[in-house]
């Protein structure tokens, strides 16, 4: 779990560093607010929705740890690969690159760990994962700001490598680098015995059609789940992508303080949100089913929708605490929802139960989160200041759903308890 939990915190701040970097990449290659939120979005997550279920289906059929060590080594040479983009296109060729190497670590990290802990440890070893990515997206914009006052400070002058960089460059260089013995790290992870199989207790996995059939039969639960997860993330990825610039733009923050609050709240958010509320979910399970611990997603989800509510926000210090507290409801859902998700998916599907889960969760929330405000900004808004309309614009309605769509898989995953 130790590894894991490293290996998610530099999937995500590879992942979202350039939520820090939007106005250096803009001036330094003279591109406009839409071509950055492709750059975040679409360059990520096409290449990932691709990749994800090919990926998924190879944690169900290849050793996990081997699919898992070829991902940190792919989307750390890429994440420096962005570091020396010379252009637009060379910089959004990279961040494909990166989403083909972090397409591999969720289904078979999520698949190692459901084979390694009991039904009433899940929730906790689910939530230490996800914490991860979560700590991660902190780690970006801490570290990220850190690196990038440092080197605008002339601090790296002279380095190898990075001396002769622009600072945003340095930055991206120094988190890939950052990855590579992580790759060696994750190499010794050991390969639990597959539980659960379709075909009982047969070692060869179940052919493809067998598995997705088996999930399609449970499509009645897993279809608002998967939709609730999905639109919790395209919230996500609106909020944390673009606060940053609004937090600038209509505060004047500094980089380095956005860096160290920002990140300081989302990583308390998210710690909350996965292993906390995993041990309680896990409790939950022990006496009501696994189905139970969707009622905490509802119930926090409430809580994420008045968060999302930044338009009216007048200070930084509401920002911010309205960010804390949509990353602890956000969080708790996915933690809790994949916990759940895993649980129903047989041991050879589960590779690919998640990486339809992440499918949807960045193939359709990072590219519509990352480019929705930005669209609503240049197209609806006109304004360059008026981020904060824009984000709430997209998440509250958002946010709106997936409370609804919680509480039908409740209600479906209740009926499979009983059954």
């Amino acid at each position: 779990m130790g590894v894991f939990c490293i290996a998610a915190i530099l999937s995500y701040s590879d992942r979202q560093i350039l939520s820090l970097l939007v106005d250096p990449i803009r001036a330094d290659l003279h591109i406009t607010d839409v071509q950055v939120s492709l750059l975040q979005g679409a360059a990520f997550s096409m290449i990932y929705a691709v990749a994800g279920v090919a990926l998924g289906r190879a944690a169900d059929v290849l050793p996990r740890r081997l699919v898992i060590v070829a991902g940190v080594a792919i989307w750390s040479l890429a994440t420096i690969a962005c570091g020396y983009a010379p252009s637009f296109g060379a910089l959004f060729a990279a961040r494909a690159a990166v989403g083909i190497g972090e397409a591999a670590l969720a289904p078979a990290a999520m698949s190692i760990i459901t084979d390694s802990f009991p039904l009433n440890r899940r929730g906790a070893g689910t939530g230490a994962f996800l914490m991860g990515m979560v700590i991660g997206g902190g780690v970006a914009i801490t570290l990220g700001g850190f690196i990038l006052q440092a080197a605008q400070a002339g601090a790296l002058h002279g380095v190898p490598l990075l001396g002769a960089l622009a600072p945003w460059r340095a930055s991206l260089v120094i988190l890939g680098l950052l990855g590579l013995p992580v790759a060696v790290l994750a190499a010794t992870v050991p390969e639990p015995a597959r539980r659960h199989l379709i075909g009982g207790t047969s070692d060869r996995p179940a052919p493809f059609r067998d598995a997705a059939g088996r999930l399609a039969a449970l499509w009645p639960t897993l279809a608002p789940l998967y939709a609730a997860m999905g639109l919790a993330s395209l919230c996500d990825f609106a909020i944390l992508n673009w606060l940053p610039t609004f937090l600038t733009r209509r505060f004047s923050v500094s980089v380095a303080e956005i860096g160290v609050v920002l990140g300081g709240v989302v990583i308390v958010g998210g710690i909350a949100g996965s292993f906390g509320v995993g041990l309680i979910g896990d409790r939950m399970a022990a006496s009501g089913g696994g189905s139970s611990r969707l009622r905490l997603a509802v119930g926090t989800m409430v809580l994420g929708i008045v968060s999302t509510l930044f338009i009216v926000a007048p200070s930084p210090a509401v920002v911010f605490a309205f960010a804390g507290l949509w990353i602890f409801a956000s969080t708790t859902g996915q933690a809790l929802g994949l916990t759940v998700l895993q649980e129903l998916a047989p041991g050879d599907a589960r590779g690919l139960s998640v990486s339809l889960a992440s499918l949807i969760n960045i193939g359709i929330g990072l590219a519509l989160g990352a480019a929705l405000p930005a669209l609503i900004l240049e197209h609806v808004l006109r304004s360059s200041t008026a981020v904060g309309a824009a984000i709430t614009i997209v998440a509250l309605p958002c946010a709106v759903m997936a409370l609804l769509l919680y509480r039908v898989a409740l209600a479906e995953a209740r009926k499979i308890d009983r059954t």
